[in-house]
């Protein structure tokens, strides 16, 4: 939609593994025109599925999208470890026994609620003012303290051994990644995810989301850059979840 301050709105997107989601607001960002974009809730190069890009004066209200549980699918292998908790890191294996479905849904159930988590050493977190993912690069010293954060569900979608695939529900703040670790280790072994999807943030879901072949500097001009104006999404759908109150006349300043 537009204003008087030009395009603003909320937009679904659906990242294809390898490009960063900085990369995606760029597309969006050269599609229409140079318009101010930014996004709720990043996605690692190798993931793929929802990004919620907001346009316009709509990137004010990123907070209030990213504070939303988020779902993902996510793929993991357990019996090894990954120096960066995903398939681009180094991969070593980790010698024991992998332990059977049973006792994999017994340790499942030990992460539901809130908890500690520590974030992975390669992530945008900032140790004395440089991002983790820099230093640990570097192979300097990195240590990261743990954040409150919150999973509400859980569910073993499929095992075979070493493999399995969980769907997801967190709330803000989850590494993905720091879960596959923590679930690996707490079996007496190791693990790392293989591949993730975003699926939903919110009440927005992946399935509504433009593709990225849709996002590409449109061939079309003007017509192209209408219809992908079209799929924007009103500002008020990034806070369509908050509390209303409803001011009468007397309220009235």
């Amino acid at each position: 939609m537009t204003s008087a301050g030009g395009l603003e709105g909320v937009l679904l997107a659906d990242k294809p593994a390898g490009p960063t989601s900085h990369d995606v607001v760029a597309r969006v960002r050269r599609a229409f025109g140079g318009a101010r974009v930014g996004h709720a809730g990043t996605l690692d190069p190798f993931a793929t599925g929802l990004l919620v890009l907001l346009l316009g004066r709509a990137t004010r209200l990123a907070e209030y999208v990213s504070a939303l549980d988020k779902t993902y699918v996510a793929t993991l292998r357990l019996g090894a470890s990954s120096t960066t908790g995903d398939p681009e890191g180094e991969i070593r294996e980790i010698a024991g026994d992998v332990p059977d479905e049973a006792h994999v849904r017994a340790a499942l159930a030990g992460f539901l609620g809130e908890q500690a988590q520590v974030p992975p050493i390669f992530s945008a977190k900032r140790v004395g003012g440089e991002r983790a993912r820099r230093l640990a690069r570097r192979r300097a010293p990195v240590a990261l303290a743990p954040s409150r954060v919150r999973i509400e569900r859980i569910d073993l979608v499929a095992y075979a051994s070493p493999r399995l695939t969980l769907r997801v529900t967190t709330g803000p703040g989850v590494y993905i990644r720091s879960l596959a670790r923590d679930l690996g280790e707490s079996l007496g072994s190791a693990g790392y995810v293989t591949a993730l999807r975003r699926e939903a943030i919110g009440g927005f879901r992946v399935e509504d989301a433009l593709q990225a072949s849709d996002l590409e500097d449109p061939a079309g001009g003007a017509s192209a850059v209408e219809e992908l104006a079209a799929r924007l999404l009103p500002p008020a759908a990034a806070v369509a979840h908050l509390p209303t109150v409803t001011l009468g006349a007397r309220d009235a300043m």
